[in-house]
């Protein structure tokens, strides 16, 4: 199999699966390296195609995603985590991704795409089974996620809770 249609099988496993597709299966699945899988990533990704790596495999992201899209900053510990997720996605929120303000490095942004409960418990499962430390941990618990959502008032009505349960990160 050239390279070249190795890149289109990745995209057309990625496309037909609704969860995250590990660098390891693709490996597996198109006889390579998990190395030659990262390689052929980020050359589809610098075609503008939109691929995002999560702590919990490859995602493809079209045109069908949502819309409405908001930044909000928070602040709270490790232990809150998941209540925080679950509360986003409970409410019809997908969690794009977490950013932090580092003094030396700058921004810094994790890619998460977490949307439903099950994305929140595969997170925390990673997080607790590698000892993870949160990238919060760097900011004194000041972080902030983009949230997605198919109106801003399901946005609005996750900036209500988050603030209700004392997590919104109000200057």
């Amino acid at each position: 199999m050239s390279k070249e249609e190795r890149k289109q099988e990745i995209i057309k496993i990625l496309k037909s699966s609704n969860k995250p597709v590990s660098g390891g299966y693709l490996a597996e699945k198109l006889n390579v390296t998990r190395q030659v899988i990262v390689q052929d990533i980020a050359l589809l990704r610098a075609e503008n195609i939109n691929i995002m790596a999560t702590a919990r495999g490859y995602i493809f992201y079209g045109e069908e995603s949502p819309a409405h899209k908001r930044a909000v900053t928070v602040c709270h510990g490790k232990e809150e985590i998941e209540d925080e997720l679950t509360t986003i996605v409970d409410l019809g929120g997908r969690v794009i991704d977490v950013i932090i303000e580092h003094p030396i490095y700058g921004q810094i942004t994790g890619n998460l795409m977490i949307e439903s409960r099950r994305d929140v418990k595969e997170f925390m499962e990673i997080m607790q089974k590698n000892n993870t430390v949160p990238l919060l941990r760097l900011t004194n618990k000041i972080h902030m996620h983009t949230i997605e959502a198919k109106s801003e008032k399901i946005l609005d009505e996750i900036e209500d809770k988050l603030k209700q349960k004392g997590y919104l990160f109000l200057e």
